[in-house]
């Protein structure tokens, strides 16, 4: 193996015997060595459920970005196109796990687990339509959550019927907050392709867009036409045709997350028609960072302040209403 590159060392270490592929299940001796020796984890070590759930959501995340065939397994070759080699040297490395952006951020697990919690009113551990629904102040459309119920984007891992479990939130999570990512651009692109084609046409986007018109008109906003929004798709997407849009033509655009977002999320369809300069100017002052870096890290400092005022008002951080059950 000593003359093997460190991609293959890696493939031929984790995988099973008689495997040409790996699974997630090969990723847990790796996260079990992380949770125990290192020191940004230290803190989880009495609380094995979310020893559990954090190395769980770091494998989601890998997968999500790397097995881009979706059939979770992952070849040789696409551990070697992936940044995961880098990030898991990255943790080797760095003291502060928070600092490791790609994938294994205890930070970004929070933000994911907080979400799917919130959502989770019963916590059974699923989620249905009208969880969904609630999602970042109701911003999706009806519409857009049947076809992911549907699961033209992805089939669920789970078998519950009319139910989305765990992983199955983290795929969408990802995709709805850094749609400028491939694996996004993929998962709704297969949403909005209705008759599952392989092209995008101005009737199939159309469908999406005649809900977010209604719902601007029932919140008393002037609505826009689809004819001019059809016309700002195409200057944004400059498609090689312009009676339909490929996945390719997306993929060739920096701008190709804001036309999902004015198909079926009208808060960031909103947003971006009123775009804060300081936001624009900060992304360009450090565009190493991705949209899903920026959202995680808004979300875990909100998330963090929420945390501090419900302490306060219990008067001690060890004392919990049960009304307000934590996910810790």
């Amino acid at each position: 193996m000593l003359t093997m590159d460190v991609a293959t060392q890696i493939f031929e270490i984790l995988k099973r015997p008689g495997n040409r592929h790996l699974t997630q299940v090969d990723f847990r001796p790796i996260l079990r060595e992380l949770l125990a020796t290192h020191p940004g984890l230290k803190f989880l070590q009495n609380t094995p459920e979310f020893q559990d759930r954090y190395a769980e959501t770091v494998i989601y995340r890998i997968f999500y970005h790397m097995n881009r065939s979706g059939n979770g397994r992952l070849t040789r070759r696409e551990l070697k196109r992936g940044e995961l080699i880098s990030a898991m040297q990255q943790a080797d490395e760095e003291d502060d796990i928070n600092k490791v952006l790609r994938y294994f951020s205890y930070e970004h697990f929070y933000v994911i687990y907080c979400k799917f919690w919130e959502l989770d009113t019963d916590h059974d551990f699923f989620i249905d339509r009208e969880n969904l629904i609630r999602y970042g102040n109701h911003a999706l459309t009806y519409r857009i959550v049947d076809r992911i119920f549907s699961q033209a984007p992805r089939k669920f891992a789970g078998d519950v019927e009319g139910k989305m479990g765990y992983e199955d939130f983290v795929y969408f999570m990802l995709s709805e907050e850094d749609k400028s990512s491939e694996p996004s651009l993929e998962y709704w692109f297969k949403c909005i392709d209705l008759d599952g084609n392989g092209v995008l046409t101005p009737n199939e986007m159309q469908f999406f867009y005649e809900e977010q018109l209604h719902r601007m008109e029932c919140l008393a906003l002037e609505p826009v036409l689809f004819e001019d929004i059809l016309c700002q798709i195409i200057d944004m997407v400059a498609p090689e045709r312009e009676d339909c849009i490929t996945l390719q033509d997306l993929k060739g655009s920096k701008l190709s997350g804001n036309v999902f977002n004015i198909l079926f999320n009208l808060n960031k369809f909103m947003a971006f028609e009123t775009r804060d300069p300081f936001l624009i100017r900060q992304e360009r002052e450090d565009p190493t960072l991705t949209e899903w870096d920026r959202f995680a890290h808004r979300e875990y400092i909100r998330l963090s302040m929420e945390e501090d005022v419900e302490d306060a008002s219990n008067g001690s951080a060890d004392v919990w209403d049960e009304s307000l059950e934590a996910p810790f």
